[in-house]
């Protein structure tokens, strides 16, 4: 099984690792300047290292391409690679809209090829328990889920792709999806109704070169602000959300409701945290995408902290990092799939093409009513 990457920061290294640790082959890899993919491509031992993605395409020959730049880079190389015939793994934001989403899922539909959308942090541990627990009945008929998460991001980091609607940038491209797979993959994917309000609280942020990882931006920061050399760049993208929704689910005689609130550039007090409620007890899981300790309120009407299922365990790749294990998890049941094994549903194009919907809707913010004639 051959593997093509495009793409050399945190994601592309972290996928190409991710498919070796699912036994492929990493083929080659494809980034926008050259000294940079051919360090990268040495250093990791991949034979071929270039710019030009379709001449990688017709060179490498890859099984499947995977896509590990950020979302406003991903429409072509996509294209390109289902019109090859391969199969495609891509991480998140699957495009910047949700018409080119769309497109890019009835391509992948048409050229019968597998598809994987990496909103891959429905694979941590916690989630995983979580999902079982409540497909157990620990929590009686699901009635609401509330995630909270507050990033306190340095308003500083250098002006970049996050800071570009058009280049696939802010929180919901970037955040909601990771928390809006959690809650399908634990009550059901079928998503009722939504509204949601989006703020864009950042204006603009320095433009400093040399940044080529989006995992070390914070590294960059000018140490003199004040510097009237510096140049600027202006934010068009949201930093906070919050959007509600209402999802069906097969142990709920009613619509699950859900909340899912998130400020990038506030501070936290508290643990951020996931909560599925029921009408028995609920799951209270530390941490923005579910990564920490899962407690258990029962009908002893106190929290219990719950130890991993060992079968848990022993599913979760054995790699260094949450962002990592998710992407090791995903990538081996998507090889596994491709190879004619029986697995799990992940989530596909199909999930990534109705989430950049989702996310085309929230950002209109033309869900307000007026009430200012009621006072």
């Amino acid at each position: 099984m051959k593997v093509l990457i495009s793409g050399t920061g945190f994601a592309g290294q972290g996928h190409a690792d991710a498919f070796r640790g699912a036994g492929a082959e990493i083929v080659g890899m494809v980034g926008r300047t050259p000294h940079v993919v051919s360090e990268v491509a040495e250093k990791m031992g991949i034979p071929h290292a270039g710019t030009d993605w379709q001449q990688a395409l017709a060179t490498c020959k890859p099984d499947i391409v995977s896509i590990a730049t950020p979302g406003g880079a991903h429409y072509t190389p996509i294209r390109q690679a289902l019109e090859a015939g391969c199969h495609v793994f891509v991480d998140k934001p699957m495009t910047d809209s949700g018409e080119t989403a769309v497109e890019l899922a009835a391509l992948a539909h048409k050229k019968g090829v597998k598809t994987a959308y990496a909103a891959s942090f429905r694979y941590t541990p916690s989630v995983l328990h979580a999902r079982q627990l409540v497909a157990a009945g620990a929590i009686g008929e699901p009635t609401e889920v509330e995630c909270i998460s507050h990033f306190n991001l340095e308003r500083d980091i250098p002006f970049g792709w996050s800071h570009r609607k058009e280049d696939g940038g802010g929180r919901l491209n970037n955040n909601f999806t990771h928390t809006l797979s959690i809650v399908t993959s634990v009550i059901g994917d079928r998503i009722l109704s939504i509204i949601g309000e989006v703020r864009d609280d950042l204006g603009k942020a320095p433009i400093v070169e040399g940044v080529h990882n989006f995992a070390t931006r914070r590294s960059f920061i000018p140490e003199d602000l004040t510097d009237p050399t510096l140049e600027w760049g202006e934010s068009n993208v949201e930093w906070s959300y919050t959007v509600m929704a209402q999802l069906e689910s097969a142990l709920a005689g009613k619509p699950v409701s859900v909340l899912f609130k998130h400020g990038g550039l506030v501070p936290r007090f508290d643990d951020d945290h996931i909560v599925f409620y029921g009408r028995d007890g609920a799951i209270y899981i530390k941490g923005h995408y579910g990564s920490g300790q899962l407690y258990h309120y029962g009908k002893d009407r106190s929290w219990t902290a719950l130890p991993l299922p060992q079968e848990i365990a022993d599913s979760i790749p054995q790699v260094d990092g949450e962002t990592e294990k998710c992407w090791h998890y995903l990538a081996r049941e998507f090889v596994r799939d491709i190879r004619g094994e029986t697995v799990e549903p992940y989530p596909t194009f199909r999930q990534g093409s109705q989430y950049q919907q989702l996310i085309d809707l929230i950002r209109k913010n033309d869900n307000w009513t007026d009430v200012s004639r009621l006072a």
